[in-house]
């Protein structure tokens, strides 16, 4: 049984990938433009960029064959599981993805640690005090910030703390000021959510049968909590916050591009602006 699930899912996942890599090629085909003074354009930049340089890039990579011949030798590739090279790097593209694909999940993974941080103390008062002051003003908080895109929030983040408040730089990587806005960027919108989440495992642990024995039994509201309510009501929370790190790929392109992080969202927008096919192809 289990056997048959993980062929399954296997298969759905090439599936999913030959159709997402078959649809990339046609938008990428399909879009106004030389493709090979684009590809010029990505490797010698745009002042260097000539005719000659466009026709010396059209021959080298095949770009004047019919689509379906360049489709067909992509499809043979991909059967060998060869992503091909980066028409603009000459790199292999699985390379450049293994790259990417690791500073993606290291900023993903902190971002979730960040959104934990702010959302369970946060909901855990709500909970404690639902329907009051503070339980009514983080609803209206949260809701705000859920409704705006996660670039609007780093864009905001960027002119208080980089530009009126020049405390963390805007873009760069390698030192930890450089985690500090794109992270909070997508905290604040995971932790938006997950503080709901949070708030309403609360209330339904406090108005459980076995919260209430525990009371008349003498524990104090404070023992009680420790002991009986923390490690029940961050079961469903955990399992949210592991659906939330899937969901992450979302709000990460934008992230990246914003921030110019070098993650794998960052590498497919220069792919896409360089028509780099083989590359949007293997980041998608």
């Amino acid at each position: 049984m289990i056997q048959r699930i993980l062929i399954n899912r296997l298969l759905q996942a090439l599936m999913v990938a030959w159709g997402v890599g078959s649809l990339s090629f046609v938008l990428m085909r399909s879009l106004p433009g030389d493709m090979a003074y684009r590809v010029a354009a990505g490797r010698y930049g745009q002042d260097n960029v000539s005719a000659e340089a466009a026709d010396w890039v059209r021959q080298e990579l095949g770009l004047d064959l019919p689509a379906w011949q360049a489709y067909l030798h992509w499809l043979l590739d991909l059967l060998q599981l060869n992503f091909g090279v980066s028409l603009i790097s000459g790199a292999p593209v699985i390379d450049e993805i293994k790259n990417q694909l690791g500073h993606s999940l290291q900023l993903a993974l902190v971002a979730i640690l960040l959104a934990a941080l702010i959302a369970f103390p946060l909901g855990i008062a709500s909970g404690l005090r639902a329907r009051g002051w503070l339980d009514r003003s983080l609803l209206v908080l949260s809701s705000f910030l859920r409704a705006q895109p996660v670039f609007v929030i780093g864009l905001v983040l960027i002119l208080v703390f980089a530009v009126y408040w020049p405390l963390f730089p805007v873009a760069g990587f390698g030192n930890g000021n450089d985690w500090v806005l794109p992270a909070f960027s997508l905290a604040l919108a995971l932790a938006a959510v997950s503080s709901r989440v949070v708030r309403d495992s609360t209330i339904q642990v406090i108005a459980s049968p076995y919260y209430r024995f525990a009371r008349v039994k003498g524990l104090s509201e404070w023992q009680t909590f420790r002991q009986h309510g923390l490690r029940n009501l961050s079961v469903p929370v955990v399992a949210f916050m592991g659906i939330q790190l899937v969901g992450l790929i979302e709000g990460i392109v934008m992230i990246e591009s914003l921030f110019s992080w070098p993650g794998i969202g960052h590498g497919l927008a220069h792919a896409i602006f360089s028509r780099d096919v083989p590359m949007i192809q293997g980041t998608a």
